[in-house]
């Protein structure tokens, strides 16, 4: 790789760090091609990306940015995992890739500028989304209106049942 290549990949993985609001480093030692790609494949559904890259690079391209305190994490085989959005997607994708494929190895995340363990990854993926949070809210912000919808309804509906049983009642006597 020359020098151009290499300043080139350092202005792309930093424009992609500029955006990211989550970021989780890897050790992908023993794993294969045809796997890392389902990989990347599940992380494309959850809008977050997964890329491969040198460390030398990658401490370059993290340096005044909010992920700079991954950088004593970066030795070995390093894949990094990009987030825009919500972390809680990719992390739940992570987790449950490490449970088929335990050779990809959490070293350490990013969220927001502080880091975050393997387990903290783990406790992460198991609160729900944004659109999953965002229904429940809808369902809660649902639920008075509709209550009071009910009560408001209720008062008309035993006045009416009192006057059925009183027809009914009436109508018994007359035989």
């Amino acid at each position: 790789m020359n020098r151009d290549d290499k300043v080139a990949v350092v202005e792309e993985l930093s424009s992609r760090l500029a955006h990211a609001k989550f970021a989780v480093v890897s050790d992908y030692r023993g794993l294969t091609v045809p796997v890392i790609s389902q990989l990347r494949r599940d992380l494309k559904q959850s809008n977050a990306e997964i890329r491969v890259a040198k460390n030398t690079l990658l401490r370059r391209a993290i340096k005044g940015t909010p992920f700079e305190p991954m950088d004593q994490f970066l030795e070995g085989t390093t894949a990094v995992t990009f987030a825009d959005g919500d972390p809680v997607a990719p992390a739940k994708v992570l987790v449950e890739f490490i449970k088929t494929n335990p050779k990809l190895e959490i070293k350490v995340a990013v969220l927001d500028g502080k880091l975050l363990t393997a387990d903290d990854l783990k406790a992460l993926s198991t609160l729900p989304g944004k659109d999953e949070l965002r229904a429940q809210l809808l369902a809660v912000m649902l639920a008075v209106p509709t209550s009071f919808v009910r009560v408001l309804s209720a008062v008309p509906q035993k006045a009416l049942y009192a006057l059925q049983a009183i027809k009914d009642q009436k109508g018994q006597g007359d035989n």
